[in-house]
């Protein structure tokens, strides 16, 4: 079967991780993928070479959005054409082309899965959350369009079935782990910043994110020269809050980390991982963090909530973080019995639910459904 996948590789975000992990697990389980992104194609890294690549020319892209160019659809409807892929998979890079998608593959007689993974928070509990209702208000029209659309978790399904988009067109198929790669071990990260306890955020450092209300909370907890408190990634809201939060409070910035070992062995070495977003998806770096068997704490935004509920790890409301914070800070601290069960109870929920060997096997089942519809023939080989 030959997938044409539609996404991103950069700049670096959750849509880019996304699509590297499907894309790489449909590869390795024998599709023929060529994946279509934004690109200037002088200016490209080609990761795989089994999977060739396709360059839609833009005028403006960010970790947020895309500005495509007025000609990026017709380069893609020629693309398309000329590969005859059996299914277009769009991982939806929020731009214009994605309310076009619809028209150009109903025209080639292709059908059309997306995957919609804008955060979230259900409950409108702030400005932020209000913006990001708006995109879904804008997509669900569009998205009644697509053959499936796939979606992260039940809350997210409720959401857009509210705003009109029909159940039978949602598919609930969460974000996956590889859980040989991310698993408890042995880390020297600890004894490298001098930590006896160590909490780690790791996450776009932007409003959207709340990661002030974390840093106060720690400040004003006064943790102690044996606590340390790792910020893992860049965003707009670095430079104006690093001058403030420094290592004279036990906060070490250590700044976007593209090495995955790496940041493997700093989520390895953690008591605790904190997550304190206003909006979300469904994180893959808490999933991460789960799998490497670390105490969690996230807010209920997006699908977090989702994700720790019963007992896999603690939930704050979005309203009041800091303060919620500086109850629990302190108890996570001094009681390390507390981090290890808790640690036990999230690589034990990850394993239940968020396995990507299991989530791809729901996507390859979802890709034979939507070929079995009526005028979708099959036009190469079935894995």
């Amino acid at each position: 079967m030959h997938i044409a996948w539609l996404g991103k590789k950069s700049p670096f975000c959750g849509n880019v991780t996304y699509g590297r992990e499907v894309t790489n697990a449909l590869l390795d389980h024998g599709y023929q993928v060529s994946f279509i992104h934004f690109s200037e194609e002088d200016s490209h890294q080609i990761n795989r070479p089994d999977c060739p690549e396709v360059f839609l020319p833009f005028l403006y892209k960010s970790q947020v959005y895309t500005i495509p160019t007025p000609k990026s659809s017709k380069v893609l409807m020629d693309a398309l054409a000329k590969l005859k892929p059996d299914i277009v998979h769009a991982s939806l890079t929020l731009s214009t082309l994605d309310f076009r998608l619809p028209e150009i593959c109903q025209a080639l007689n292709l059908p059309l899965i997306a995957t919609f993974h804008p955060p979230f928070d259900s409950k409108l509990r702030n400005l932020k959350s209000s913006t990001q209702f708006l995109t879904y208000q804008l997509y669900a029209p569009f998205l009644a369009n697509y053959d499936q659309v796939i979606v992260f978790s039940r809350l997210q399904q409720e959401l857009l079935m509210k705003l009109g988009v029909p159940e039978e067109r949602l598919a609930v198929i969460p974000n996956g782990v590889d859980l040989i790669k991310y698993s408890p071990g042995v880390s020297y990260v600890k004894s490298q910043v001098k930590a006896k306890r160590l909490f780690v955020y790791v996450g776009r450092i932007a409003t959207e994110k709340n990661v002030e209300a974390l840093l106060k909370a720690w400040k004003h907890t006064n943790m102690g020269r044996d606590s340390k408190l790792l910020i893992v990634g860049d965003g707009p809201l670095k430079p104006s809050l690093e001058p403030f939060y420094g290592r004279e409070y036990g906060i070490h910035w250590l700044g976007f980390i593209a090495d995955e070992q790496r940041r493997i062995d700093i989520l390895r070495a953690a008591d605790v991982f904190i997550l304190p977003s206003l909006v979300e998806g469904l994180s893959l770096s808490l999933l991460e963090a789960m799998a490497c068997g670390v105490a969690c704490i996230a807010t209920d935004a997006g699908a977090d909530g989702e994700v720790l509920e019963d007992g896999a790890g603690v939930v704050l409301n979005t309203q009041g973080v800091t303060t919620q914070l500086k109850t629990l800070l302190p108890l996570f601290r001094e009681h390390s019995e507390i981090t290890q069960l808790l640690g036990q109870k999230a690589r034990q929920r990850v394993l239940e639910r968020y396995s990507l060997t299991k989530n791809i096997s729901r996507v390859e089942r979802l890709y034979q459904q939507v070929l079995k519809k009526p005028n979708f023939p099959v036009m190469g080989h079935i894995s």
